[in-house]
């Protein structure tokens, strides 16, 4: 049986030698070590031996079974080995070429507008305040002098949330709830801004259901029509980046202040377009008004003591008329092709110093 072992050994390791690739190694692997192989085969016969021939034999059998695993796996490694030169001397990397570059993604006009507003008040003074996008009834409308029977409550207007609740839930309407959670969480003296998402049942050209808003809020001793004009107009001026803004105050109604004013600005047409700035005609741009002491004592001030100045509008409205937007739905329709025309580079961070619009 020695014999017939060296000669099986020759055999094999010759054939493994022989392999030219890793399919015929395989083969050879099968054919000697598988569940029918030529070694496994003798391994299987150890259990019918005697002691004394499995004494003998089995260290020659075991000897055979590492002597082909050795074999087969230093065959392996130096098939694989070759195949990766060749494929390595076959293939070139040019390294002077141009990395290609991942196309770059863009600011929405309205995060964009969202971080100049910021910036703007962030220098006036004002901190940013945010509140829940659901709101009761009671933050939403009654703590704004908001009647039962006013219009904004009514179901075409509103959207108002199905289930049982403590109070009627809806979508926010306006951000003025964050003033009343202001004024109810800390104390005078107060400069806010509240900007956020908002929610109306209305939807054409220039309204959508969603939209965004940012009102301002100031709460303190003296506080007059004056410092609203005052910070509106600076506002204005450096959101459109033109010394030329000229403000308009109408009378107007808003159940929240008293008393109140819309706020119009002056433009002038050039081409055709309406521009900003000047006194040619008249826009509205936004709400405002002193805030109504009903509104203050709500929130468990003396509105003897403490006056204050409220304003709100539209974001979108403010993106559209600074930078050229005569429809505000492709806002939301998500068209790539809209955004990188009005898009903005993630490095284009407004500052005061820079422009904010810059």
């Amino acid at each position: 049986m020695t014999t017939d072992l060296e000669q099986l050994r020759g055999d094999l390791l010759a054939a493994i030698d022989a392999a030219a690739g890793l399919e015929a190694l395989d083969a050879v692997r099968v054919h000697a070590l598988g569940k029918q192989g030529a070694v496994t085969g003798l391994l299987k016969t150890l259990g019918g031996m005697t002691p004394e021939q499995r004494q003998e034999q089995g260290p020659r059998i075991h000897a055979l079974r590492e002597a082909v695993t050795e074999a087969i796996a230093t065959r392996k490694a130096a098939l694989e080995q070759a195949a990766l030169d060749a494929r390595l001397a076959s293939e070139t990397l040019d390294m002077t070429l141009p990395v290609d570059r991942a196309a770059p993604g863009s600011v929405h006009p309205v995060s964009q507008v969202m971080d100049e507003l910021a910036e703007i008040f962030a220098d006036l003074g004002f901190a940013v305040a945010t509140g829940p996008e659901i709101e009761d009834d009671w933050h939403n409308f009654t703590a704004l002098n908001i009647p039962e029977t006013h219009p904004a409550r009514a179901m075409h207007d509103t959207f108002y949330l199905a289930g049982e609740h403590e109070r009627p839930m809806v979508l926010r309407t306006h951000t003025s709830p964050v003033q009343i959670r202001t004024m109810l969480s800390q104390k005078p003296p107060i400069r806010i801004i509240a900007p956020g998402r908002v929610y109306r049942s209305d939807s054409d050209a220039t309204h959508t259901p969603m939209f965004h808003q940012i009102e301002g809020l100031v709460i303190d001793k003296g506080i007059t029509l004056a410092h609203l004009k005052w910070t509106l107009e600076t506002f204005l001026k450096a959101f459109f980046e033109r010394e030329d803004i000229v403000l308009r105050l109408r009378p107007s109604y808003f159940p929240f202040t008293e008393p109140s004013a819309e706020v119009d600005i002056g433009y002038t047409m050039q081409k055709g377009k309406r521009v900003v700035g000047g006194s040619e005609g008249w826009m509205e741009v936004l709400g405002s008004g002193m805030v109504h002491p009903k509104v203050i004592a709500a929130c468990g001030l003396d509105p003897d003591e403490y006056q204050g100045f409220a304003f709100g509008t539209g974001v979108d409205r403010l993106a559209m008329l600074k930078y050229g937007m005569d429809d505000l739905r492709p806002f939301f329709d998500g068209d790539v092709r809209w955004l990188k025309h009005y898009g903005f580079s993630a490095l284009d961070v407004p500052t005061l110093s820079g422009g904010v619009g810059a």
